[in-house]
């Protein structure tokens, strides 16, 4: 499987400097970043925890895409959001404090226990999810009717 990167060039201290994040596997942008930004209002600029949301959601939309085909449905649509949040960490600095996902999916032909069962299991393989096992990741899946 192929690899993927990016690349963040930073200008200054924290509290006054900033940066320039570069999505360069796929030339998708550049995004600025700083940390007041961060940790408060964005202002039109991205963040870490941002960043991990959008892959957190992506990536758990196609794992749970093809946990319901394995099991012989088809989904109408997926959707999932990812809320990532930052918090102080006791050891000092900063943590990712949590991750709540929030999915909904229409899938013909599907029981709610079933569809339970499958994006329990979707959650758990995900990859970015097991790249994530340390922090707190709690699921929120409704089969629209």
């Amino acid at each position: 499987m192929p690899s993927r990167d990016a690349t963040t060039h930073w200008e200054g201290g924290l509290q006054q400097g900033g940066g320039t994040v570069t999505l360069d596997s796929s030339n998708a942008g550049q995004f600025p970043v700083s940390f007041p930004t961060r940790a408060g209002n964005p202002e039109g600029q991205t963040s870490p925890e941002e960043l991990i949301a959008a892959a957190h959601s992506s990536c758990l939309a196609m794992n749970l895409s093809g946990t319901l085909e394995g099991a012989g449905y088809t989904p109408t649509s997926l959707d999932v959001s990812a809320e990532v949040t930052l918090g102080p960490d006791p050891d000092g600095g900063f943590q990712i404090s949590g991750i709540a996902i929030t999915l909904t999916a229409k899938v013909d032909g599907l029981d709610k226990e079933k569809f339970a069962e499958l994006a329990a299991t979707a959650e758990r393989t995900c990859p970015v999810t097991k790249a994530l096992s340390g922090t707190t990741i709690t699921l929120d899946a409704t089969l629209a009717e």
